[in-house]
């Protein structure tokens, strides 16, 4: 069997009503022959959008046959027996070159029942953002689903929505149930659960290149809505270089932030799970068992939970985020 390294893979470019050319332009990832990319899927294991391995040795093999073949050595032991062949997290890039739709996710219950699925929580890390960006994310004040029901059906919904101005280095955890958009002008990182069910509320009354609107799930999403307001949306961290710090901690994932412009050593013997890194910005090599591989901004890479220590050594100032199952 083929020694397990760190895994890169094609990205699956996703054409969208709201999308741009930062995928291209900032990322240097040409999504020909679309005419605009609004998302790249980097990681995902979700039927119909399966990623398929881009280097070394395993090159052209898809993720569940990975997993198939390696089990708790790719995934980790905890993370195999409760997950199997289904791999839990989905990696994406997505350039807003409109507002996104006002929308949200169902919980795992909900979405259980509902469609068979898991539900959606999810983070997001803005790491280009235009001039003036702002995103919506919560309710702006205390709500009931009576109150919400009244703003929606006198088309003042968007009066009691929690808007935030937003600059690269932000970041956001989307709870399954919190109302959200992305803001015209955003290029960020979402790491979520694998799923993808949602439930839009209001999509601007735009219209497609046929004409048509498209579809909203009003009633859908009444059940899935956390009505609460809560004191604070975005994420406060340390955002000094040289740092690994916290950014989203919840039962599906744990992301940090890691800023470095020197060599630092990551160890891995306390988890069972594996590692995603996402570079947001910067070049740097990972060393391991006297190997190594480049990694760049707008790259994903999957590291096998057999390789408990890596050396990660800057080219230039690099900024990558770091996930994997608690």
């Amino acid at each position: 069997m083929m020694p397990l390294y760190p895994l890169k893979f094609q990205p699956i470019m996703k054409e969208k009503i709201w999308g741009g050319q930062k995928i291209r332009t900032v990322l240097n990832k040409d999504f020909t022959p679309l005419d605009n990319c609004g998302e790249t899927w980097e990681i995902s294991g979700v039927q119909g959008n399966i990623s398929v391995v881009s280097e070394g040795p395993l090159k052209g093999q898809t993720l569940p046959q990975l997993i198939e073949t390696y089990k708790e050595d790719l995934l980790g032991e905890k993370v195999y027996e409760q997950h199997k062949t289904e791999f839990p997290l989905l990696v994406k890039f997505i350039d807003a070159n409109q507002d996104l739709s006002i929308q949200v996710h169902p919980d795992d219950d909900l979405a259980q029942s509902r469609h068979g699925s898991l539900g959606k929580t999810e983070m997001w890390y803005i790491f280009q953002a235009d001039e003036g960006s702002s995103l919506i994310a919560g309710f702006n004040q205390p709500l009931d689903k009576r109150d919400y029901l009244k703003h929606f059906n006198n088309n003042s919904l968007t009066s009691i929505l929690n808007e935030e101005s937003v600059v690269a280095d932000d970041s956001f955890f989307i709870p399954a149930g919190r109302v959200h958009t992305i803001g015209k002008g955003l290029l960020l990182a979402e790491i979520q659960q694998t799923s993808d069910i949602t439930y839009r509320i209001y999509d601007f009354d735009r219209i497609d290149k046929d004409g048509n609107k498209r579809e909203l799930h009003t009633d859908e999403a009444l059940d899935a809505i956390d009505y609460q307001h809560y004191p604070q949306y975005k994420t406060s961290y340390n955002t000094a270089i040289n740092n690994a710090v916290e950014l989203a901690s919840c039962s599906y994932f744990r992301v940090n932030r890691l800023y470095f412009d020197e060599t630092t050593t990551r160890s891995y013997d306390h988890l069972d799970s594996f590692v995603i890194f996402v570079c947001v910005d910067g070049i740097l090599q990972i060393h391991w068992d006297q190997q190594h591989i480049t990694v760049q901004k707008g790259e994903a890479v999957l590291m096998p939970a057999t390789i408990n220590q890596i050396h990660l050594v800057p080219s230039a100032p690099y900024k990558v985020l770091e996930a994997y199952i608690p």
